[in-house]
């Protein structure tokens, strides 16, 4: 009888503890290359209740309470602009176009606007962008497909919406 009880009683531990584990995930190779960047990430990510983000120039380790949390976490992340391996956006269309808009891509000093220019300038045939400072949106123009341009923004720790 006593192993039995000790059994339920470690059963019931274990599930208890289980349901409170937390969620874990590190994104790396996500832009962040000033204190404004890294303030963003980390009220992006904090947003969410009961998680943290631990934020290195190349990183970022986000804990929360739940896989649930965690995985707003890192949309909340993406809806700010930012991108890190790991993480997973909705792809756009692999479609050729002569210009597209992108909305949502964290831009706040000359440095986001310098890695958004290197991005860009990797994608073939992008011939030009309007990426400011501040602003919250920018066009890309030239003979170039979208799915490039999302891919070239992704490597260097950007996302947005690209339209």
């Amino acid at each position: 009888m006593k192993s039995i009880t000790l059994l339920v009683t470690a059963t019931l531990l274990a599930l208890g503890l289980s349901a409170q584990a937390e969620s874990t995930l590190t994104l790396n190779g996500i832009h962040n290359c000033c204190k404004g960047c890294e303030n963003g990430i980390t009220k992006a990510i904090t947003k969410v209740d009961g998680t943290t983000a631990a934020v290195t120039k190349t990183s970022v380790t986000i804990t929360a309470k739940s896989k649930s949390d965690l995985d707003k976490a890192v949309d909340s992340l993406l809806d700010a602009g930012y991108y890190g391996e790991g993480a997973t956006v909705k792809a756009v269309a692999d479609k050729q176009v002569k210009t597209a808009t992108v909305s949502s891509t964290h831009l706040c000093c000359g440095k986001c606007v310098k890695g958004v220019d290197e991005a860009i300038k990797t994608v073939k045939g992008a011939t030009k962008h309007n990426a400011t400072k501040g602003e919250d949106s920018f066009t890309v123009e030239g003979d170039f497909n979208l799915k490039d341009l999302q891919t070239a923004l992704n490597k260097a720790g950007y996302n947005g919406k690209i339209e």
